[in-house]
């Protein structure tokens, strides 16, 4: 008896070479799901396949006699089968066929991301809340997302991390998802990927290319390199976002200029802001991010705070 599991993230028809042989060897081949999508392709193949879902004690009787039958089972995986067979199994009763579990097709690494991608595109045709979004209007949670990504790998939580790379995760489809219906510029989460992945290449000739890198600041010249080639920039500073948080800012624009090799004398004024540049500038520097070293403080403070309420 042969369980034959496939994926709905493959191609059907798309089977290892076991599975074709196991089922043009099967003297019955059984599927309980008369729209399973394998089954046109099986009977291409000239392999017959009874649409009939017998029970585990039907299914061992099928069996009798060296008999060979191969069950495609359902998306589901067939548990009531597999359940019924192990109890029959179990009770020492019943003289029980020879059992294989067949993987017909494997998902690939990323597989997930296509379920992903289907569930996202029926949430934003079904949902009334949804359907709605804009980018504009889902600019606020993709910030707060990744300060909570942040504050998850800063807390050194493995369960929350997972959490939030999938909730940054659905920022990207869930943008991706809305820019298909833009009459002017549409484009899907297909030219995302296709995007990033061109310019991982392209920024990794040690890897993909005849360049070669033995050390991290080698890996860091070619991508700082292979990014000016692309951007063309008059400046330094352009492409750093004003909008993050003023620490960050200040540590970004000091790393572009000490990068590029330039000499720029911070600018002298009265007041806090000019301090606070002072310092992110040596942070950056001295190699420490100062909002993750402001971050690490600030959690002292807070447990110190905590602790004086408990005191008091």
């Amino acid at each position: 008896m042969v369980l034959l599991t496939t994926s709905h993230r493959v191609a059907p028809g798309l089977l290892s070479w076991p599975a074709w042989q196991a089922l043009h060897a099967a003297d019955r081949v059984l599927c309980a799901d008369g729209a399973h999508p394998q089954l046109p392709y099986l009977r291409e193949a000239g392999i017959r396949v009874d649409e009939a879902a017998p029970t585990a004690e039907e299914l061992v009787g099928v069996c009798a006699g060296g008999n060979t039958v191969v069950v495609v089972a359902t998306g589901e995986g067939e548990p009531a089968l597999t359940d019924g067979l192990a109890r029959l199994a179990g009770s020492g009763r019943v003289e029980m066929p020879e059992l294989e579990l067949l993987p017909a097709s494997y998902d690939l690494p990323g597989a997930r991301l296509l379920d992903l991608v289907q569930v996202m595109d029926r949430i934003r045709a079904e949902c009334p809340w949804s359907s709605q979004q804009t980018h504009k209007g889902l600019a606020k949670y993709g910030i707060e997302e990744a300060y909570e990504l942040v504050e998850a790998i800063e807390e050194g939580d493995r369960d929350e991390l997972r959490e939030e790379l999938g909730d940054v995760l659905l920022q990207v489809i869930f943008h991706s998802r809305i820019a298909e219906d833009d009459p002017e510029t549409p484009f899907s989460i297909d030219d995302v990927a296709g995007g990033i992945v061109a310019k991982l290449i392209h920024r990794h000739p040690h890897v993909f290319g005849d360049e070669t890198a033995t050390t991290p600041e080698e890996v860091k010249a070619h991508w700082l390199r292979m990014k000016a080639m692309e951007k063309q920039r008059t400046s330094v500073t352009e492409g750093v976002p004003l909008h993050q948080p003023g620490l960050a800012l200040a540590a970004k624009l000091a790393s572009r200029a000490r990068t590029a090799g330039l000499t720029v004398p911070l600018p002298k004024g009265e007041g806090i802001g000019y301090e606070l540049l002072a310092l992110a500038a040596r942070a950056e520097a001295e190699g420490t991010d100062p909002e993750a070293a402001l971050r690490a403080a600030a959690r002292v403070y807070r447990d110190a705070i905590r602790q004086t309420e408990k005191e008091s």
